[in-house]
């Protein structure tokens, strides 16, 4: 079936349970696909934008509540809402960095947050993971300690991932928060994998910068994000234009630099404001959420030869798994090589696992449902015993 033209329908959502590691937080409520058809047009919230002429000002639909309501969700001063989490990235980084300053991150950054150091000039400098794949406190100090004695100065910023993008594993973003404050080093809390699936309290936390993926944990669609900011750093992040033209004095109001001028136009923007309620109510149920990874990993772990490379009990819904010594075996074997554990589970109505991948990959259980937990779990076990393997 097509969508249009050589546009396959995608069923993916309808037809399997998809426990892939990127899509399970980005799933659209059923009030963001209707909101969606409403708004497909491009500048269709622009049908009231008066004066000033910002995004975050129009009321009819309620955009300007929905900044309001998000910056008292994330207990932030102020939100803006932008083209994904790497666009907050970006608008931190252009505003505190200068060429050839140090900017810390680490190990387990995500890739766009060393394009936004590299695009404002500056250089990175990681902070090394422990031996469980943690980023500690001390280690922070100790390796600001390290940049501030070979750069002269003290980094103008730091970027933490609130839950890393390879294991899955949550990080004490609190304690490293105030490692940070004793520097002065503003820190930007990356929120693509928290922001939205679990509760997140930015003043609690102490960090200066919350960043949010709508796409990947906001049940919205691509491109979608947030930023939102202390009032200490309010003024600045989200400075106004001066900008004036040489010949024809033009001006041009209150639009805002690092957001140049607007962010978010028609669906992508209206299918956050439709999730939010939803997402805001799911918040409150990570526990559960949490336990119904833990069912699928520990089926895993039943399996001779498997091991998890995240942290155990697992505290979120992304997990690493290390099946080389189970399913990868039976790959060395199979006559559909590596791409038969796909190809059992898809047989099974799972999706979302990358074909071919038997050594060392990642999977999200977040948004299913017990019953469907289970049968991922059960599916694991049902595909080792008939491929040979041992389970305990």
């Amino acid at each position: 079936m097509k969508c249009a033209l050589d546009i396959d329908v995608r069923d993916v959502e309808e037809m399997f349970i998809n426990i892939d590691p990127i899509q399970a937080g980005g799933r659209l409520t059923a009030d963001a696909m209707k909101a969606a058809i409403a708004y497909g047009d491009g500048y269709s919230v622009c049908d009231n934008c008066l004066s000033p002429f910002r995004l975050d000002y129009i009321k009819k639909p309620p955009i300007a509540q929905f900044h309001a309501e998000l910056a008292e969700w994330l207990h932030m001063d102020q939100v803006r809402v932008v083209p994904g989490a790497r666009r907050g990235f970006q608008a931190v980084a252009s505003t505190y960095v200068e060429k050839g300053d140090p900017v810390m991150l680490t190990s387990l950054a995500h890739y766009t947050e060393f394009m936004a150091v590299e695009e404002a000039g500056g250089i990175p400098r990681e902070v090394p993971k422990d031996e469980r794949n943690h980023i500690t406190p001390d280690a922070v100090a100790a390796r600001i300690e390290d940049v501030i004695r070979e750069f002269n100065r003290t980094p103008p910023l730091m970027f933490l991932d609130h839950v890393d993008y390879q294991y899955g594993n949550v990080h004490d973003a609190k304690a490293i928060a105030r490692v940070a404050r004793q520097y002065d080093i503003p820190i930007a809390l990356n929120g693509a994998y928290s922001v939205g699936i679990m509760p997140v309290d930015g003043s609690e936390l102490g960090v200066d910068f919350v960043i949010g993926s709508g796409h990947k944990s906001m049940a919205s669609p691509a491109p979608s994000g947030l930023i939102a900011a202390t009032a200490e750093h309010a003024e600045r992040i989200f400075r106004t234009t001066q900008s004036k033209g040489d010949i024809t004095g033009r001006t041009f109001g209150i639009k805002e630099v690092e957001m140049m001028g607007c962010t978010l136009m028609g669906v992508t923007v209206i299918g956050m404001m439709a999730s939010f309620p939803h997402v805001k109510e799911r918040v409150q149920h990570w526990d559960a959420e949490v336990e119904r990874s833990r069912m699928v990993v520990d089926a895993l772990l039943s399996i001779d030869g498997t091991e998890v490379r995240s942290d155990y009990p697992r505290e979120h819904t992304l997990t690493r798994i290390d099946t080389r010594g189970s399913f990868d075996k039976v790959a060395q074997e199979h006559k559909k090589r590596g791409y038969f554990l796909s190809s059992e589970l898809k047989k099974r109505g799972i999706t979302g696992v990358i074909p071919g991948s038997t050594k060392v990959w990642k999977f999200n259980t977040y948004g299913l449902s017990e019953k469907q937990a289970r049968h991922v779990a059960d599916a694991l076990v049902e595909i080792a015993r008939e491929n040979g393997l041992s389970v305990s």
